[in-house]
């Protein structure tokens, strides 16, 4: 049975998945896990399902997935979650590092929520040591590959 949080991740990933719900469902076992601190890189192309792993994540949170979309716009979404904020970035529209900082970037990487990052490699050089990084990749129809490296 495993006991820490890297034997858990261990035991989940890699996973593939044949449906968004299935994607979700990985996601609510990722984010039992996941906690106050942490920080999540998902890497992927559009349409890995990053966004639906995010939806899964949050409810283990007890933030509601159909209040969860995809911050392209906004660059930062933030929701109250059962330990404290989720912060959910997405840095694909990113032109410059100071945007995020004008955001208050360090609050979002660095402070006492969960930080989900859809497009991390923009921003990668401000990512903490720590960031678990998640791929995901897209199999054909609706199945997806999400994998994890701790570097």
């Amino acid at each position: 049975m495993p006991t820490s949080s890297t034997d858990i991740l261990a035991a989940l990933l890699p996973a593939e998945t044949a449906s968004p719900q299935e994607t979700q469902a990985l996601g609510l076992r990722l984010g039992a896990v996941l906690g106050p601190g942490d920080v999540v890189a998902l890497y992927g192309d559009l349409g890995t399902g990053k966004t639906c792993l995010v939806k899964g994540i949050a409810a283990a949170h007890d933030v509601p997935p159909e209040t969860v979309g995809s911050p392209t716009f906004t660059l930062a979404n933030v929701y109250p979650g059962r330990d404290g904020p989720l912060y959910h970035l997405d840095a694909y529209r990113l032109r410059h590092l100071d945007e995020l900082f004008e955001l208050g970037i360090d609050e979002y990487l660095y402070g006492d929520g969960l930080c989900l990052v859809e497009w991390p490699q923009r921003l990668e050089p401000l990512l903490p040591e720590h960031t678990l990084r998640l791929h995901l990749t897209h199999l054909g129809r609706d199945r997806r590959r999400i994998a994890w490296n701790d570097r």
